[in-house]
């Protein structure tokens, strides 16, 4: 057997150490440069990083260097127009421009006057309210909302150019709040017009403008997006139900009634009408009579001075539970209908009234139950009045509408023509439809 001394001992083991030392280090390092072909080292992606962050930075400062030392941008900010001779916009500012000095021209401001009466019942003349309106006819016609006209003796239109005329009343139509008035425009002049648009496809985020004169403030521009669609709102003047409204963001304030609601095309597709809000002037809350209403509407104000609409010769009274309960009705929904005028069309159908008196509400209000419950107008459910006048709202008397009723706790069918008033006058140049 080989004896080995310490020295010997220590020396290989010191060697054999630093081999092994060797080894692992050698392996490391292997292993660790071991990348897919396709993948950067984190070396050089922190170079290739600060290499694509100075190329951005450079082409930032090239592209803003005639900016003021004022304002300052980041890479993230994509704000900056350049400022030079030549003034750039922004897709979005080119399109409200152009809408802009499209429209302004054809909006108008409306001043009325209005007969009042002092401490000792003599009448005297004041300054009415003030609104909007669009020249929809290069004749002098325009159109507003009926509370912007109501009760003047005196009616005046101020054009874009300053000039003033008095206008007449055309015809005004209470249900939908619309009103055609007109001035005779000197002759030579050309005045611009605001086309309709279509009202029907309008969707939820939609982009509109709104020009009008909130506070006398003449032809302001507002700009939002249509917030809802078909919002039956009751004017809280007249207690009616103006329905299928559009509801904008659009700042909407006093003033601003009867002005225009635009599309990204310049076309009228909403009559600004009313406002709800807490202060009496814009809450992110406006809404408009659409272009659909305002087409129809409009003809028969031109032609006939009013709107002639289809009607049932009844009275209904909107269903509720209490309602049904106590008349022990198997629906809770609808509309009653508490009587059916003797002679009547819609007598003449087979349509039912009721025959039970009772007090509704108060002592002075009488209903009388025991009679159909309207539910379905041709493909309109009727759940609510809303339901009911815009089933309605775009009938004509002579019409034949298909009404569904719960009688005896079974739906029958009933084939209705409508009545309403069919004459017609004519005025002076309002032979001419749009």
């Amino acid at each position: 057997m080989k004896l080995y001394t310490r020295g010997q001992i220590v020396f290989t083991t010191i060697i054999v150490g630093v081999v092994v030392f060797g080894l692992s280090v050698f392996g490391s390092s292997e292993y660790f440069r071991k990348v897919k072909p396709n993948e950067k080292t984190a070396s050089e992606k922190t170079e290739s990083n600060s290499s694509e962050a100075g190329e951005k930075v450079t082409a930032l400062k090239n592209q803003n260097e005639s900016l003021s030392d004022l304002l300052e941008t980041t890479p993230e900010v994509q704000a900056a127009i350049p400022v030079s001779d030549t003034v750039t916009y922004t897709q979005g500012e080119i399109q409200n421009i152009t809408v802009y000095e499209k429209c302004s021209d054809a909006v108008v401001n409306i001043n009325t006057q209005v007969v009042a009466y002092d401490w000792f019942l003599e009448p005297y003349v004041q300054d009415g309210g003030s609104g909007s309106g669009s020249i929809i006819d290069k004749r002098g016609y325009i159109l507003t909302n009926v509370h912007v006209i109501q009760n003047a003796t005196k009616i005046y239109v101020s054009l874009s150019d300053g000039t003033q005329y008095e206008a007449s009343i055309v015809g005004q139509d209470a249900d939908s709040d619309l009103a055609v008035i007109k001035f005779d425009p000197p002759e030579g002049v050309e005045l611009k017009t605001i086309q309709f648009g279509d009202s029907t496809g309008l969707k939820v985020g939609q982009k509109v403008i709104a020009i009008g004169n909130p506070y006398g403030l003449a032809r302001t521009m507002t700009t939002g997006i249509v917030s809802s669609l078909g919002r039956p709102l009751k004017d809280s003047a007249t207690g009616r139900i103006i329905n299928n409204m559009i509801q904008t963001d659009a700042a909407i304030n006093p003033g601003n009634s009867g002005g225009p609601l635009l599309d990204t095309n310049g076309r009228m597709i909403g009559i600004n009408t009313m406002i709800v809000s807490n202060s009496n002037s814009s809450a992110g809350v406006g809404f408009a009579v659409p272009s659909e209403t305002a087409v129809r509407v409009v003809k028969d104000l031109i032609r006939y001075g009013k709107v002639r609409r289809g009607t049932m010769e009844i009275n209904v009274i909107q269903l509720t539970s209490r309602i049904a309960q106590y008349a022990r009705l198997d629906v809770t929904q609808g509309m009653l209908v508490s009587q059916v005028t003797k002679g009547s069309l819609a007598e003449k159908a087979g349509l039912r009234g009721g025959t039970e008196a009772v007090y509704y509400g108060n002592r002075r209000n009488v209903i009388y139950l025991g009679g159909d419950v309207i539910r379905k107008i041709d493909n309109t459910a009727i759940t609510s009045l809303a339901d009911y006048y815009l089933a309605l709202e775009s009938k004509r008397p002579g019409d034949t509408v298909t009404v569904t009723v719960r009688r005896d706790k079974k739906d029958v069918e009933l084939k209705i023509t409508l009545e309403g008033d069919t004459d017609e006058y004519s005025a002076p140049d309002r032979s001419t439809v749009l």
